[in-house]
């Protein structure tokens, strides 16, 4: 067991679920930038971690597999039938010996930053009540406030979740009354931005607690808000949310791929010239 600061280290593993299909973007793990495919600048962003020791791939399809094992990684190939990511590390984390904190990233994080992760595990490890633990960002687009592509969270004084939802939380009724809609009120105080918090994707569990929640049936509030963390808490689980700055791109779409092209393409022009 080692140490970092006050942090005492457990073995930590990060597991990438990454699945071949893709709705909007097919095969999009596999789409090159930068002359990689896109799992492998994620398996990469993810090795950069101080507190991970140990980065699998948990992939359903050979050609991911292979993507992952030419560029030096470790990749284990699991059912084709899970219905989340979640499950998908599951299977991978039950055969680990011991009770090591299992760190998810999403494979199409390939911008997540070494320091998001690290403070993660460290928030899980510094609480010891907590069963997982979990990021958020601030909000500072009125839109991302209204879209329910945005997933809001709310936390209690202790940094402990109390919900996730789609919708706008916490309401702020009193500037609601007082310009007559929640767009309105937001338009004319933009500051009111500052009470929201976007929820990102990354979790890390204690492998026991893991085992715990894919056990579970879906709760009724992640089936309406299809969150599937809200059945950590209907089932009396504690997620600990720590909030970070740096922010990473979710490839969702063609443009965002783009985006991400364009910005490897600056980073490389830095460094020649510098």
């Amino acid at each position: 067991m080692e140490t970092h600061g006050k942090i005492t280290q457990k073995e930590v593993v990060a597991i990438i679920p990454a699945r071949i299909s893709s709705e909007r973007l097919p095969g999009k793990l596999l789409l090159e930038a930068g002359g990689k495919p896109l799992i492998v600048h994620t398996l990469e962003a993810v090795r950069g971690s101080e507190r991970v020791s140990r980065v699998i791939v948990a992939v359903d399809d050979s050609k991911l597999m292979n993507a992952v094992s030419e560029a030096g990684g470790e990749a284990v190939m699991t059912s084709t039938s899970h219905r989340s990511g979640s499950d998908r590390i599951a299977e991978v984390a039950s055969v680990l010996e011991g009770d090591p904190i299992i760190v998810n990233v999403q494979g199409d994080e390939p911008m997540i930053s070494h320091l998001v992760i690290d403070a993660a595990v460290d928030a899980l490890i510094a609480d010891a009540m907590a069963d997982i633990a979990t990021t958020c960002e601030p909000i500072i687009d009125a839109g991302d406030v209204l879209s329910p592509d945005v997933v809001k969270v709310v936390t209690d004084g202790s940094g402990r979740a109390l919900y996730f939802s789609r919708s706008p939380i916490p309401y702020p009724r009193d500037a609601v009354r007082l310009h007559g809609s929640l767009e309105a009120a937001l338009d004319s105080d933009p500051g009111l931005c500052a009470g929201f918090r976007k929820h990102t994707g990354l979790y890390v569990f204690r492998k026991h607690a893991l085992m715990k929640f894919t056990g579970l049936e879906p709760a009724a509030s992640e089936i309406a808000e299809r969150l599937e963390q809200l059945r950590a808490i209907e089932n009396g689980m504690i997620i600990k949310v720590v909030e970070v700055t740096e922010s990473s791109i979710g490839i969702d779409t063609e443009a965002d791929l783009e985006r991400f092209r364009e910005m490897l393409e600056a980073r490389e022009a830095e460094r020649a010239s510098a």
